[in-house]
């Protein structure tokens, strides 16, 4: 198996039933102040309030009645949890979810009002793996992995999709990047229907193994994650690295204060809430990192699950 366009129309047909096609917004006071077209592909208002849910319902629905029998299974800081524990409720079978102890309280909360059978571990990549692999051991769950799976890859790729399929003469497309299971998606779909569109993915500095990986031409783990953008704190899989490689242009990274900042800019200016990870590609145009100056651009708000008793310029604020 492997991602091409083909893959992700058969998964947008599959998933149709069980997603929201998320609407496009755009900002005149944005677009002013960056000098291009911006168009902000909203999957923050997606089902569980990200794009996750894409790519969860593609890979459950496309299970045999023998396989989904046996469950599934899946480790995550919380957006991918939720969809899995939906995608899992809506067929009819149970949901193993391994999360971080430090999760979002807001992603913890979603994952359980849609039945998703919790199991906490310490914050980082190895103990998320091996609690997993306990627990698929013990109830014979299918693993959904979150971002190193073709079938959660074609689902992600939808959101882009319906984003062309809008604005078919989009120049650029600016993508978050953490496991990779967006950035593939969105960049084989795009690549393949506008062969001369830039897929530009944008990552914390402290959480930039993407960038690392990109310039090594090998996957290259962090040095030390510390980022407040929970979302992208994986490392780059070893399914998505390859596609990243053939089809993604560049690989940028942003500070930890313009993350901030754009997702404070954004929630005032497009009204509608944002989480940290979300914020990243703005913020690379706020920080120069991408030049969007003339050109139509399209971004993936990738996800709007954030504590609001913890908003990262009220805590400022309160020190």
């Amino acid at each position: 198996m492997s991602l091409d366009l083909a893959a992700i129309r058969a998964a947008h047909e599959r998933i149709r039933p069980h997603i929201v096609r998320t609407p496009v917004l755009t900002n005149g006071a944005l677009d002013a102040a960056t000098g291009g077209t911006l168009f902000f592909k909203c999957e923050n208002l997606q089902q569980i309030g990200a794009f996750k849910a894409r790519g969860a319902a593609n890979a459950i629905f496309a299970l045999t009645d023998a396989e989904a029998a046996r469950g599934v299974a899946t480790h995550s800081s919380g957006n991918h949890a939720a969809a899995v524990a939906r995608a899992a409720r809506l067929r009819g079978i149970p949901a193993y979810i391994v999360m971080p102890a430090n999760s979002a309280k807001s992603k913890i909360r979603n994952v359980e009002r849609e039945g998703g059978r919790i199991t906490f571990c310490e914050p980082n990549d190895r103990a998320r793996q091996e609690t997993c692999d306990r627990l698929i051991a013990t109830t014979s769950a299918m693993m959904v992995h979150p971002f190193n799976d073709y079938r959660v890859m074609a689902g992600q790729g939808t959101a882009a999709l319906e984003l062309l399929e809008d604005y078919p003469d989009l120049d650029l497309i600016l993508c978050p990047v953490g496991g990779g299971g967006l950035l593939c998606g969105t960049a084989v779909a795009a690549k393949t229907l506008r062969p001369g569109i830039r897929v530009v993915a944008t990552e914390p500095a402290g959480a930039d193994d993407a960038a690392r990986s990109f310039r090594a031409g090998r996957i290259t783990p962090a040095e030390k994650v510390d980022t407040i953008a929970d979302g992208l704190r994986t490392t780059v899989g070893p399914l998505n690295f390859p596609l990243i490689q053939q089809h993604v242009d560049e690989v940028v990274t942003v500070s930890e204060a313009g993350i901030i900042s754009a997702m404070r800019l954004l929630w005032e200016e497009l009204k509608t809430p944002i989480e940290p990870s979300c914020a990243v590609p703005y913020a690379a145009i706020m920080e120069g990192r991408v030049r969007v100056a003339g050109l139509r651009t399209g971004i993936i708000l990738t996800g709007g699950n954030v504590d609001l008793d913890a908003l990262p310029w009220a805590a400022k604020s309160a020190r």
